[in-house]
């Protein structure tokens, strides 16, 4: 039943019987005709073709998760047989959004390279919504995010603890009015805002600047929403931005106010520019976690990331 499901499953990927015979190196009527045989085989349709690009039929839904689930135990008994070969070759994918892939893992992954050079790593830079999806299907091992995941999907192993900063531009008035509030990107460095008797900022001074945002569904959007929630106001959004670093960036050439986790400020070069201020919400706090998919085989390569991290 599951015979040339290979070709299944690059369709469905690419969602379309054209790009996917491309990446096959077959004709096109030779993966239409193996793809219609899978489907005689079931007796149903895998594939809408009526739409554009082509979607699954629930059936087909159905049959891909099957194709999966075969594909994780595969990956499993080759891991394992990788494993036996006691790291001497092998690979490892980790993902990570644009902050984290420039910052956070490229010295995580020049330690691991340095102790096994033989191995292979690959490194995705995407959104993490994308990420979760790659992590989900099997396409990465590991995923590196301060974003909550699905607990009965997804295992994970504490990386850090992200603080939520209020990252203003230094040439904004409001500062004035809670100058004894302001910390440096030293003071950060230091762990100065972690001390208790640091005082969190009064964030309504600032409610009639404009602020930097990440888009609706980002975990620091929903943490900065609830924020300024408690704060009793509705901040005035500038833009709405897809990533943390860019609203950074932005802020370092003075167009508004972004919330920050120290984790960023601690790895992107130092801006006088910038004042920091401390929140008081218990939702400014966040674990950053590299993420695995649960029920399935954790090869060495893995493990041993993992434990040199």
């Amino acid at each position: 039943m599951f015979q040339g499901m290979d070709y299944v499953y690059e369709v469905y990927k690419e969602q379309s019987f054209s790009k996917a015979a491309k990446n096959l190196y077959i004709s096109q009527p030779s993966l239409s005709a193996a793809v219609k045989k899978a489907e005689q085989k079931i007796g149903f349709p895998i594939f809408d073709r009526s739409s554009n690009p082509i979607r699954l039929t629930e059936l087909g839904k159905e049959y891909i998760h099957a194709i999966e689930a075969i594909m994780d135990v595969e990956n499993g008994f080759q891991n394992y047989v990788q494993d036996m070969q006691d790291m001497r070759n092998g690979s490892v994918s980790i993902g990570g959004t644009n902050f984290y892939a420039s910052y956070v893992l490229p010295p995580l992954i020049s330690r691991f390279t340095e102790k096994y050079p033989h191995i292979r790593v690959n490194l995705i830079e995407a959104y993490t919504t994308k990420l979760a999806d790659m992590l989900f299907s099997g396409a990465l091992d590991l995923l590196i995010d301060n974003k909550a995941m699905d607990p009965a999907v997804f295992g994970k192993r504490f990386f850090c603890e992200d603080h939520l900063l209020l990252v203003v531009p230094s040439h904004f008035a409001s500062n004035l009015a809670v100058r004894n509030y302001a910390l440096t990107a030293l003071d950060i460095r230091e762990s100065r805002h972690l001390n208790s008797r640091i005082p969190p900022i009064p964030l309504e001074v600032f409610q009639k600047d404009p602020f930097l945002l990440l888009k609706s569904g980002n975990d620091t959007r929903i943490r900065a929403d609830k924020i300024c929630h408690h704060a009793r106001f509705v901040p005035d959004i500038r833009f709405e931005l897809e990533q943390q670093i860019t609203a950074y960036n932005l802020s370092r050439c003075g167009i508004g106010i972004s919330f920050c986790g120290d984790t960023l400020i601690c790895h992107v070069p130092e801006d006088k520019n910038l004042l920091y201020y401390k929140l008081d919400n218990r939702d400014a706090i966040r674990d950053v976690n590299f993420y695995f998919k649960k029920n399935r085989y954790m090869t060495k390569i893995i493990t041993e990331f993992l434990d040199l991290v």
